[in-house]
């Protein structure tokens, strides 16, 4: 099974980011634009910016979890991709 760890970037006029893991990005995407996705992601348009592939539900959530918690990378990765 493929697993994918992918961050959102906020379309509104704020830099703000999203980082989650998912099997199905493209189905993820549209819950979180459509405000039945995760809490802190309703009310705001999203789009993706950045996704890796696993082929482990825990390697992609370990991945997930240290860019979470990895300032320094997460905003390489914004400016990378934006």
């Amino acid at each position: 099974m493929t697993y994918y760890v992918y961050m959102l970037k906020s379309q509104s006029g704020k830099s703000i980011t999203y980082v989650g893991y998912t099997k199905n990005i493209k189905e993820r995407l549209i819950l979180h634009n459509s405000g039945k996705g995760a809490k802190f992601t309703r009310g705001r348009t999203w789009k993706l910016i950045y996704k890796e592939i696993f082929k482990s539900k825990n390697k992609a959530i370990s991945r997930e979890s240290y860019i979470k918690k990895n300032r320094t990378l997460r905003n390489k990765i914004k400016k990378k991709y934006i």
